[in-house]
């Protein structure tokens, strides 16, 4: 039997404190064979598909070191990398040497691979790379793991240290240095099926296979450092697609008043903030604070989420006043003491400088006549701009209309995937990408009339696809063209955020007139409803975020590319928004905006 599951993807910005975009694939092997990270690279599962009850993991897989029972990556899985760490639990049910716990490589010659039973006990627990056989290996040497008990293993590989280390448990137990081989040049490029990803599996046929319960496997295009593995280890109970991070990097973007921060416990006073403001206007005061630790430290600074006031009302005359703010995961309380002073009397400035326009600005060779640096590699960016296929970032926009696709479309992935929630969010900076080439290469006009017609194509397409909105399909056609009125999907009970291939609803004649996205209106209007951010279909994943990037795409093609489709485009979204959320409450709106990550809002204002 052979099972490959996809769906939709979930996942945190920061999992175990590492930023998600250094995790290339994450299998929780607790029901199906599928990448919970928005790479998608879901894996195939040979043989039995066996996964049972575990005491401390919930669900795990079982491999059955027989049957041609192993787990096996797509061939793409390790492209783009040189380092890499391949993190995961084991719990050996058998000693049979030689297992392994992953093998990846073009055969037995070439191959980059971990076994936790090697021949011998002091001999036993290795990593090993080569490009000629089991004679040329490079890699440390442990003692065997244990059998019968759940070890956390961890391989990382350093291309640039040349190191390569082994961990049990998060404590590294070997590390070989001078290793002059680097992950491509075992795997070599993608070229289909020469690459072979085992898990429980070696490239030789006679080893034996895995025998024993596997779960969150990882594999990292970053080096790990030490305190990194030990800290995915110690979290190891803290398991499945719903556990936070320890930290969130200060971002800007929003938190929730429940949100669990691990810093909470350790603060031992939070000193007081001081704000000067004019009457009438309201203070601004910092999202993020520095607070002091029990261990004597100030940092990390901490969130606050201090209280929106309706009105200005206790800034209008000069005196001091006092606001209590929140701290997400602790019982202590940040305050901030105001001050209003009278506004002084300022001179109105004179401007001293002009703008100028973007196709103002060339760059120039050198006194010799040689391209810099800065030119080398404006030609570099624009030449590989050109050769970019705007209907890839059209794509996910026609999926949500129910368009036919071009022939050469292909869909962007990642973030621009199938499920993502944050569909178009890359078309958005590719709009402003393709307007700025525009307007700032009238030194080549082959290569200007390239980035004209891109900009027109990308332009007259959301517009045409903005323009069937809210109308019927065919003449006399039911529609539904007040965005307030928007119904749910056909056939379902309320709002979903469903973009499966057989769940996405594309009923643009619902959608209310000027609306643009390359989702359904529902992420919308389920934040209005007290959505909140995560992989479930009753969830969301920032929807003005995203569309603010879209918005600002518009814009640039407008101001940067004079075309006014593309601001009319923008119109007609905003109108969208503005009347959804002049019904909106105030205070639904503030916790809407301060809702973490379904609420950020990026640049809306």
């Amino acid at each position: 039997m052979s099972t490959s599951v996809a769906q939709q993807t979930e996942g945190d910005q920061f999992l175990d404190g590492i930023g998600e975009t250094s995790l290339a694939a994450r299998y929780m092997l607790s029901g199906d064979s599928r990448d919970s990270t928005r790479n998608e690279r879901h894996a195939t599962l040979h043989g039995e598909a066996k996964f049972v009850d575990d005491a401390h993991f919930g669900k795990v897989l079982v491999l059955s070191g027989k049957a041609d029972n192993f787990l096996q990556l797509p061939s793409d899985a390790l492209d783009g990398m040189d380092s890499l760490s391949v993190t995961g639990w084991l719990l050996l049910d058998s000693d049979g040497a030689w297992q392994r716990f992953f093998d990846f490589g073009r055969g037995p010659a070439a191959s980059f691979f971990c076994t936790p039973l090697g021949g011998s006990v002091d001999d036993g627990y290795r990593a090993r790379l080569t490009t000629q056989g089991w004679a040329a290996e490079q890699g440390p040497t442990a003692q065997r793991l244990a059998l019968n008990q759940w070890v956390h293993l961890a391989v990382v590989l350093d291309a640039e240290a040349k190191t390569l280390a082994i961990y049990a448990d998060g404590r590294r137990v070997a590390m070989a240095n001078d290793v002059d081989l680097s992950l491509d040049s075992v795997i070599g490029e993608q070229d289909g099926g020469e690459r072979r990803f085992f898990i429980g599996k070696s490239q030789y046929d006679a080893d034996p296979l895995l025998n024993a319960r596997v779960h969150d496997l990882r594999i990292y295009s970053v080096p790990l450092n030490d305190e990194q593995v030990s800290k995915i280890a110690r979290r190891g109970g803290a398991h499945g697609a719903t556990a936070r991070s320890e930290k969130v990097e200060p971002n800007g973007g929003g938190a929730s008043a429940t949100a669990p921060q691990a810093f909470a416990k350790a603060i031992a006073s939070v000193p007081p903030v001081a704000a000067t403001t004019t009457v009438g206007t309201l203070p601004r005061l910092p999202r993020w604070v520095r607070v002091d630790y029990v261990d004597g430290s100030t940092e990390p600074p901490v969130r606050v989420i201090w209280p929106a006031p309706r009105d200005n009302a206790e800034a209008l005359t000069a005196g001091s006043y006092e606001v209590t703010g929140e701290i997400p995961g602790s019982e202590m309380a940040a305050r901030a003491t105001i001050t209003v002073v009278e506004e002084r009397a300022t001179d109105v400035p004179q401007r001293t400088i002009e703008a100028f326009a973007l196709s103002e600005v060339t760059l120039d060779a050198d006194a010799n006549g040689v391209a810099t640096p800065f030119v080398k590699n404006r030609d570099k960016f624009l030449q590989g701009l050109a050769k970019t296929n705007p209907d890839n970032f059209l794509y996910m926009f026609r999926n949500a209309f129910g368009e036919t696709q071009p022939d050469a479309a292909e869909p962007l992935g990642v973030w621009d995937s199938q499920t993502t929630r944050l569909r178009g969010h890359a078309t958005g900076h590719y709009l402003t990408a393709i307007a700025q080439a525009y307007a700032s290469t009238g030194y080549d006009r082959g290569l200007q009339n390239q980035f004209k017609e891109k900009l027109d194509y990308l332009v007259n397409s959301l517009y045409e696809l903005s323009q069937k909105s809210g109308r019927p399909a065919a003449d006399g056609g039911v529609h539904v063209a007040d965005p307030v009125e928007v119904p749910p999907g056909a056939g379902k009970a309320g709002f979903d955020s469903d973009l499966t291939v057989e769940g996405i609803r594309t009923d643009y004649w619902n959608w209310g007139e000027g609306f643009i996205s390359a989702y359904p209106p529902d992420q919308f209007i389920m934040l209005e409803h007290g959505a909140t951010y995560g992989g479930r279909n009753d969830q969301i994943w920032a929807p003005y975020y995203t569309l603010h990037k879209i918005l600002a795409g518009l814009l640039d093609c407008y101001e940067l590319g004079g075309r006014e489709k593309a601001l009319e485009t923008a119109h007609g979204m905003g109108k969208w928004v503005h009347r959804r959320l002049q019904r909106v409450p105030v205070e639904t709106r503030i916790a809407m905006w301060n809702r973490y990550i379904a609420g950020e809002y990026g640049g809306m204002n």
